[in-house]
């Protein structure tokens, strides 16, 4: 199920990184949002209830994503300022940063190594939104929104395919 979750978060980066440029409505992302945030909420929980140790870590590292997904959703439609979003970004990159770690020291597979690489560079992208709604830096916007875009493409959507057609 990991490479369905990556697929869509693949698809919501990318529809995130547009609305902060501007170029599509915040109520319009907001669907996007909640597809991939519930998707990764029912993910996630169904895993944590069937499963055990590895299936449920990984369903508590999934839920980082679908309420950071279900929280943009609600800022984009209630017009709130998204300052709780951002401390609950920072919280979130400082998570993956030790998932990140360990990660990379129980890699043993050229996917394990992928996906461990995937989670160092979501470290910088949930910093980069702390940067901008904690700490209300709008100047971070457009480079932020710029690094979600490419994210979208290179840690989510083309991993997401190559888990989903067996090529990773």
């Amino acid at each position: 199920m990991q490479g369905l979750v990556l697929l869509y978060v693949g698809a919501v980066l990318f529809i995130n990184g547009l609305s902060m440029l501007g170029r599509i409505a915040p109520k319009e992302a907001a669907v996007m949002n909640l597809l991939t945030g519930g998707l990764s909420l029912f993910v996630s929980l169904h895993g944590a209830a069937s499963g055990q140790g590895a299936e449920i870590r990984a369903a508590a590292f999934g839920l980082l994503f679908s309420f950071t997904y279900l929280w943009v959703a609600y800022v984009n439609l209630s017009g709130q300022d998204g300052r709780g979003l951002g401390w609950f970004s920072l919280f979130v990159a400082a998570t993956a940063a030790l998932v990140t770690c360990d990660q990379f020291a129980a890699a043993q597979s050229a996917t394990d190594y992928v996906l461990a690489a995937c989670w160092a560079a979501w470290v910088p992208l949930w910093l980069g939104f702390f940067v901008i709604g904690a700490l209300r830096r709008m100047s971070w916007t457009r480079p932020v929104a710029w690094l979600a875009i490419v994210q979208a493409v290179l840690t989510a959507w083309l991993p997401g395919y190559l888990l989903l057609t067996g090529r990773l």
